[in-house]
């Protein structure tokens, strides 16, 4: 915690207020918990609407009487959609704020996923699930960097982690709804409630949600504003004039979130996030997408092929540890070796075929590792870009990383066409793991991470 001269925010008569000292020095509060809900409950339902569309596959091919290479534009487009609003949607948030950006992205979103509900065959389908994926992709990285923006630095990464385990357990509790609704009621009634839930939530963080408090301070936005949401923390603010705030990441000159995130001081950590990422979203998908067939080819009943591949995402959780770990030691190395043992356990399922109890287990534990790691990853891209490019950071990471999920995607689907085996499917998919454990350490080797104090501050970005 760094304590500048006039900028404490301990005494009643506090003309000048320091934005992170304010948050470090105060107990996380009852409104920052709300923050923290209706950001988790975003990354949820993305969770959530990526495991169903698996898992209603089967029916889709049933109802409309299609081979299984005819579903791979219907499971991609919602993938490009993702990246397609990701891109777009984190230099917007960077120059209109995240509230803004988040509301709109959730209720597309929730639209376009209760109108695809209603599809009358799949060409609408594929169409729909890509504004669906729009919506979601502006969300889910503006989700990230608002939630980093209210944190702590002590505690930034763990919070970060634990609010995006609502992806894996999104995918979970898709999956295993997914399971129980399509008997019933058929697939249609899971894309229903995948869009009313948004809906709902639009209109919550219409309601609830802040506008990020240090995107208003580096805006110059009134001390008005300012002061009123951080006096929901804590009423030591009252009598604060003005405010300003210190940047841990290197700061730039330049104009726009892209001028950052493209900067000298920037541009190579930013493509080795970019290829980490993408990584282990071609893992992700590629198992997520094909796990449940895959299983079924290699003998296993349909039932039981269903349940263990719903084990894969269930293990997300482990990223609180992650963040505690990245809160205190090198984030960078911490995630390398997550990915490292990924690599090692995704290697081992395609040797278990022949045994559901081992098989089982080390589908849980790829899981665990694999969603740990990149789970982590937007908390480390939050903390590698200053306040000025940090949504355009977060997201053009998440952005560019989709396009690993539509190759994990096709990359199953290619290598089922050329014929390899179950172990040699899971062997090359191993190999992304490796790849994205040489990356993390390429960026620790050229932006070595600092956690010492005398680092804290690069730069500062006055306010009033």
């Amino acid at each position: 915690m760094h304590q500048n001269q006039n900028l404490h925010v301990q005494g009643a008569n506090v003309q000048s207020v320091n934005i992170q000292d304010f948050l470090n020095q105060h107990p996380f509060s009852g409104f920052q918990w709300v923050i923290f809900a209706l950001c988790f409950v975003i990354v949820l339902l993305d969770g959530f609407d990526t495991a169903a569309i698996g898992f209603i596959a089967p029916s889709l091919i049933k109802e409309w009487g299609m081979t299984r290479p005819a579903l791979a534009p219907v499971l991609s487009a919602a993938l490009f959609g993702l990246a397609a609003g990701a891109l777009a949607a984190g230099p917007i948030a960077d120059r209109m704020g995240r509230k803004l950006v988040l509301g709109v992205s959730v209720l597309l979103f929730g639209v376009a996923c209760t109108w695809s509900s209603f599809s009358a065959d799949l060409g609408q389908l594929t169409v729909l699930r890509f504004v669906t994926g729009l919506g979601l992709g502006a969300a889910m990285p503006n989700a990230v960097t608002l939630m980093s923006e209210y944190c702590p630095d002590y505690r930034r990464s763990t919070l970060t982690n634990a609010m995006f385990c609502g992806f894996p357990l999104g995918a979970a509790f898709g999956g295993s709804l997914a399971a129980w609704m399509i008997p019933q009621w058929g697939w249609r009634s899971v894309l229903l409630l995948g869009g009313i839930a948004p809906l709902v939530l639009a209109v919550l963080i219409l309601l609830l949600l802040p506008e990020s408090v240090r995107y208003m301070v580096a805006k110059g936005q009134p001390a008005e504003r300012i002061r009123a949401a951080l006096s929901r923390i804590s009423a030591t603010v009252a009598d604060a004039r003005s405010f300003v705030m210190t940047e841990k990441a290197a700061t730039t000159d330049a104009k726009s979130g892209m001028g950052v995130v493209l900067s000298r001081s920037h541009v190579l950590g930013s493509v080795m996030l970019w290829l980490a990422y993408f990584m282990g979203l071609v893992i992700f998908y590629a198992l997520i997408n094909w796990m449940p067939l895959l299983l079924k080819d290699a003998g296993l009943a349909p039932r039981t092929a269903t349940l263990i591949a719903a084990l894969f995402p269930l293990g997300g959780v482990g990223a609180v540890l992650f963040g505690w770990l990245m809160d205190r030691f090198n984030a960078n190395r911490v995630i390398a070796v997550g990915y490292a043992l990924t690599a090692v356990s995704i290697y081992a399922i395609g040797h278990a075929a022949g045994n559901v109890g081992v098989l089982m287990l080390v589908v849980f534990v790829g899981g665990t590792l694999m969603n740990t790691a990149q789970s982590s990853m937007p908390a480390l891209a939050a903390a590698f870009y200053p306040t000025q490019g940090r949504a355009t950071g977060v997201a053009w990471m998440l952005g560019i990383g989709r396009f690993g999920g539509i190759a994990g995607s096709f990359l199953i689907a290619e290598l089922t066409r050329r014929q390899f085996g179950f172990s040699g499917i899971f062997t090359i998919v191993a190999v992304a793991g490796l790849v994205a454990t040489a990356a993390l350490l390429v960026k620790q080797f050229t932006h070595p991470e600092d956690k010492s104090a005398a680092s804290a501050i690069k730069g500062e970005v006055v306010g009033h």
